[in-house]
């Protein structure tokens, strides 16, 4: 019965859906008018052995070193990975060129879903982190498909969301074959919404498991000698409106003590590229864009490009993440942290409570109030850099101790791909 109310519930809200995808997010996006009808089920695709759901960027940057050692163990395997952004899915081709395929996830309309598992028929279905869909989870059992709940972590606060529709959770934990969680306080979480306990596993965060490759390596090298790396250079990564005039505040200030100092913005939308710019336009600080490839000892370079923000980590004295001095709940520290890039970030890291104690505990990461104290924290580091090289490599130490959760993965997926 709740599952019969959901949909209907969806059904009477899909013209607002359709209108928020299309018309709202299409006019700041044209991607998203794109491959619409995948929205609806309808891919022009086969049957494929797995499927891998990552909701956007950084669920596709966590999962690619994932899905590259399912292809190495199991070449002949057929991989379909899906997301729900624009953005997501121009990483999926960055990564990973034409070794998998790529569409939408359909919204979780009944028809939809059906269509999409009857017409793709995988074995399993690997969904990153919490994006559970009722309606694909619960017709993925009548397919035979089962269902594992990979790289899963769930806050407090998102419990007792779900314990707020208590009927249609325990449909979805029925749903779950089985479920790999950062830590034992996910796991526990999950197990009091219902998942069975034998379901449930403790494999740590496959976002650990990142290592530089040797083509990112030479790229930073190569970018270190475009930026001119005996500047102090600091990168701002995935930035938001209001964070930009933030970390812009923040680098006029270190640029008064130090006038040689580089920003490296990157807005985490790219809608936002050309707001950025505007402001930039109207401050009296001189700026590039990276698009234009025209960069001459400016103050700020405007990362106004897609599949380069590991790479530009990799070129900073230090970086600051964004969707932390805001109320957003931050992003991936450890995508710098592998470069050796020390990290500093707002109070606002909810997102990865999994992740930042683990990096602050071992010297590899600094939380910072507001704009004045990230000014102040990177005067600092500028004037000491033995520090700032002690800070990245404790990050990087960090990444390194914790990494291990994806040969567990890539085991558990291989148990259901047999049977």
């Amino acid at each position: 019965m709740a599952r019969i109310i959901y949909s209907l519930l969806l059904y009477i809200l899909s013209p607002l859906i359709v209108f928020y995808l299309y018309v709202l997010r299409g006019k700041k996006n044209q991607g998203y008018r794109m491959h619409f009808a995948e929205r609806f089920g309808y891919a022009d695709l086969s049957r494929h052995d797995i499927v891998f759901h990552c909701a956007s960027v950084g669920e596709v940057l966590a999962a690619t070193p994932l899905i590259k050692a399912v292809q190495s163990e199991h070449p002949a395997l057929t991989i379909l990975v899906t997301c729900n952004t624009p953005t997501g899915r121009e990483q999926i081709k960055n990564n990973f060129n034409n070794t998998v395929s790529c569409c939408y996830l359909p919204i979780d309309f009944f028809f939809a879903t059906q269509r999409f598992l009857k017409r793709i028929k995988p074995k399993v279905l690997c969904i990153l982190e919490t994006e559970l869909w009722p309606n694909l989870m619960a017709q993925s059992n009548n397919y035979d498909t089962k269902v594992l709940v990979l790289n899963a972590r769930l806050s407090a606060k998102s419990q007792q969301g779900y314990q707020k529709v208590m009927p249609l959770t325990k449909l979805i934990m029925q749903s779950i074959s089985d479920l790999a969680s950062h830590n034992q306080d996910d796991a526990k979480r999950f197990i009091e919404l219902g998942l069975k306990p034998e379901k449930a596993r403790v494999f740590g965060s496959i976002k650990f498991d990142i290592t530089p490759t040797d083509e990112q390596l030479n790229k930073v090298a190569a970018l270190k000698n475009q930026y001119n790396n005996e500047r102090f250079i600091w990168v701002a990564g995935s930035t938001h409106p209001v964070e930009h005039e933030l970390i812009l505040s923040a680098h006029k200030k270190l640029l008064k003590a130090l006038p040689n100092a580089l920003l490296i913005i990157a807005p985490r939308h790219p809608e936002q590229f050309d707001k950025v710019a505007e402001i930039l336009k109207n401050s009296d600080m001189s700026f590039s864009r990276r698009s234009a490839d025209n960069y001459n000892n400016q103050q700020v370079v405007l990362a106004d490009t897609l599949g380069e923000l590991q790479c530009l980590y990799g070129v900073a004295n230090i970086s600051y993440i964004g969707g932390s001095l805001i109320e957003r709940g931050g992003h991936n520290p450890l995508e710098s942290a592998a470069f050796s890039v020390g990290v500093l970030a707002g109070p606002h890291t909810y997102n990865f409570d999994h992740i930042y104690p683990e990096l602050i505990s071992a010297q590899g990461a600094k939380i910072v109030t507001d704009e004045n104290q990230l000014a102040d924290t990177l005067i600092a580091l500028s004037n000491d850099a033995e520090k700032t090289i002690k800070l990245g490599q404790q990050a990087a130490k960090c990444v390194a101790n914790n990494q291990g959760a994806i040969s567990k993965t890539v085991n558990l997926i291989e148990l259901y791909l047999e049977k």
